[in-house]
Order: C-alpha cells, then structure tokens, then sequence
C-alpha cells in the first residue's frame, strides 16, 4: 500500500502578479486579501503539523498556492521558503510546492528556489493558443511556457501545468491543440479548469455586456472528457478539475455564470464509465435480461453517477431493471468486468483511447 498524501497549504495573496487577468479575483478564489507574514506561514504549519500527526509512512508537502510566487517581493519569497525548508530539512516535509506564472521563471529564479530545496512548480498555462492568452490579458505568450517548462524539466524540478478551457476565443478545437502541446511538455501533472465568471473580474463586465458567453456545462463536460481521455492515454495525472468550492461559491454569491457543479470531476469520469461501458453493451445483439458489474470499491460512485444516473440510463436503453453491482479487490480502479445474462464476461477499460469526436 502507497503513502497516504497530505497537503500543508499556504495561500499567498495576488500580490506577486502585476497583470489583470480577465478571468481572475484572486480574493474571491482563495479568499485572501490580506499581506502574509512568516510568522503566520509558520502558525499554519505547525497547525497542520498537529492534525497530521506523526510522519510515519506519510507522504507530506508544503504548497504555496495562488498568487505568482517568483513574482513577490524576493525578501518574501525567501522569508517563506526558508520556513519551508527548515521543515523539509527536518525530514518531516517531502515536498515544496510552488505556483507561479510562466514568464516569472528563468535560469536565476529556479537556481535560488532549488536552494530552498522547492521540488515541485505549477504554472499557470491556461492555454497554448496566443490569440487565447491575448484575449484573456494573461500578458505571456506560449512560448513563454514551453521555454519555462523546459527549464524546470531540465533542473530536475517536477512540473504542473494548469489549462483553462472556455477562455474568450477558445473552442474544442483550441483546448484540444492547448493540451497535445501541454503533453508535449511532459508535465508531471495537470489541472484542468472550466472558465467560470466570478464577480468582481473583466470578465464579468463582459458577460453583462454580451460579450462573452461561457460554456454551459454540458459543453465543458464534453471537452474535459476528451481532454481526460487525452491526458490519461498518455499517463498524465490530473490532479484536479473544476474549481475548489469555497463557502461563497456553493451559495452561488461568486460565480455569476459559467459551467460551475460541485463535482465537475465525478461527472467527467462517470460520464466517461457510462460512455466505455455503452459502447461494449451495445454491441451484444441478443436480448439482454441481466446486467453485473464487476469493479473496484473505489470506482462504484463512477459507475453510478450522480442521483444515479448512468444505472438509470442502462435500464432505460436496454430495458433492464435486473443490475447487479458486485466489488472487488482484485481489479484495478480503471476497469471494469461487465457480465450479461450470466454468460458473458468482459474486462474493459473505463478510460480507453477513443477517436475524438469533432465539434465545431
């Protein structure tokens, strides 16, 4: 059995980045304002520390999340990195992550972040289309992340990588192109984000306008499937999709518009269980009276889908009410056995490589 993994976050305020991205509140996302100080990064430490617990067989990081880190003050990016090494160096951290823009790295920034022994760096990609990154005001181009990535590769540095689909201008098309470049990269790790329009962002102001119309959620689960497909085909993890909720945005005060569901990823894979399994049952030709499904106690919940509805979509097509849904160890979290009238059995893979579907 692996590590059990355990992040120590600290959010650093927006005031690394100069730029005004015209999807970004930082305040509204992380829901900081305010000037951090090392002895809070400290405090906040030593208070996962205690939940934590001792290291025994944990796998523990320190993340410094929001923000541009190499983008601050270099007095307080040392001041927070010192902190964080003295952990790392105890032995009780394994792990300091960063995030940062693409354009903040370069020979010099990871010389001095490779002697606070920072393992890990996030960029903010968004996308890899230019007229993308032009229309969102993110101020870099791709180059700049195709040249930042290749140094952290090079430095021996993991890399993350974080991709936005539904930016102005962006399409199916575009995120698709975004994504067989990112893979190109060889990240160790993705985020993948729906565009949302939050309050207090340029965006809005074009939303209100008519300027800008986001993708409804039904667009955004059909481009994250292919892009999960796509990512995990190539055995690229995605860490996260869709963004975190905080206690504004699930009571909808923040998100004015936009593809927002609470869990964006469990629709995407359950869509995707439902997709690999259809195309196996539809296949079969007789009559069918019973269905059994055969997988790992961890992959039901995909199987399912919320308010269940991939169970009632199999009962409905092929006019089964006899479902059976039997758990086992002995088979990965990707796969599936799937056994019809008790004579047939078959292993899938829920997440197989599929031509991808044109959308205009």
């Amino acid at each position: 059995m692996g590590k059990k993994n355990y992040i120590i976050p600290i959010f650093v305020p927006h005031h690394g980045c100069p730029f005004d991205c015209i999807f970004c509140n930082q305040k509204k996302i992380t829901g900081i304002d305010t000037v951090l100080k090392g002895e809070q990064v400290e405090e906040q430490i030593k208070n996962y520390v205690k939940f934590i617990g001792e290291k025994s067989d944990k796998h523990i990081e320190i993340a410094f999340f929001g923000g541009s880190f190499t983008g601050i003050d270099i007095e307080k990016q040392k001041e927070f990195l010192y902190i964080a090494s003295k952990w790392y160096k105890s032995g009780y951290i394994d792990d300091i992550r960063l995030s940062t823009r693409p354009d903040y790295i370069d020979e010099g920034v990871l010389s001095y972040l490779k002697e606070y022994n920072v393992s890990i760096i996030e960029l903010g990609v968004q996308s890899l289309d230019n007229d993308v990154l032009g229309k969102s005001l993110r101020g870099h181009g791709a180059s700049d992340v195709i040249r930042a990535s290749n140094l952290i590769k090079r430095e021996g540095l993991k890399l993350g990588l974080q991709m936005m689909v539904g930016l102005p201008g962006d399409d199916f098309k575009k995120s698709m192109a975004t994504a067989k470049k990112i893979i190109s990269c060889n990240p160790d790790f993705i985020r993948i984000y729906p565009t949302l329009v939050i309050r207090g962002t340029k965006l809005e102001e074009l939303y209100l306008d008519g300027d800008y119309k986001p993708l409804k959620l039904e667009e955004a689960l059909f481009i994250c499937k292919e892009l999960y497909r796509l990512y995990y085909y190539h055995g690229i993890p995605i860490i996260r999709m869709g963004l975190q909720p905080t206690d504004n945005i699930m009571e909808g005060k923040d998100v004015i518009a936009g593809p927002f569901h609470p869990s964006f990823r469990q629709l995407v894979e359950s869509e995707i269980f439902k997709e690999s399994i259809d195309k196996y049952i539809s296949s079969y030709k007789e009559k069918i009276h019973k269905i059994e499904f055969i997988l790992h106690p961890k992959s039901i919940s995909n199987l399912v889908g919320i308010r269940k509805r991939n169970l009632n979509f199999f009962r409905e097509k092929y006019n089964v009410g006899d479902i059976i849904i039997t758990k086992t160890l002995d088979i990965s979290k990707d796969e599936i056995k799937i056994k019809l009238n008790d004579s047939i059995l078959k292993k899938i893979k829920a997440y197989e490589k599929v031509e991808f579907m044109s959308r205009k």
